[in-house]
């Protein structure tokens, strides 16, 4: 079974969730820098509310998992983030358009090409199998 929130309110249930055998939290931690999730993600949750809440549920007993999709610039600090609150971690592209004219604006075009998707995504499973933490890249 499995559970996946970009929410910290999945907090509010802990007491379930840590008595619930097999269950998996994914939480979704698009980028470690906070001003890029605000021009992708103006409504979510800060960057440091996600740690802190994959924090408490790994401290719970739960297994954890975060889910790096879709990949933004400032991904390639989240291993040294996530290091002690993940059992996994999966990464993935971008795979819609919505976004693109959030790319231009802020002169990210870059980071909306294959090769950064490519790059970014090896560089992070590296990083992760650095510190035994399976991750495995989706795309």
């Amino acid at each position: 079974m499995a559970v996946q929130t970009r929410s910290p309110l999945v907090l509010r249930d802990l007491d379930l969730l840590a008595a619930a055998p097999s269950l998996d939290v994914t939480v979704t931690v698009t980028t470690a820098d906070d001003r890029v999730r605000r021009l992708f993600e103006p409504q979510a949750p800060p960057v440091t509310a996600r740690l802190r809440a994959l924090a408490r549920l790994h401290r719970a007993g739960v297994r954890t998992v975060a889910m790096i999709a879709p990949l933004l610039p400032g991904a390639e600090r989240l291993p040294e983030a996530l290091a002690g609150l993940v059992d996994e971690v999966l990464v993935d592209r971008l795979n819609y358009h919505y976004a693109d004219r959030v790319y231009a604006r802020h002169g990210l075009q870059g980071a909306r090409q294959e090769a950064f998707f490519r790059e970014t995504a090896a560089a992070l499973a590296a990083a992760f199998a650095a510190r035994s933490v399976p991750c495995r890249v989706l795309f």
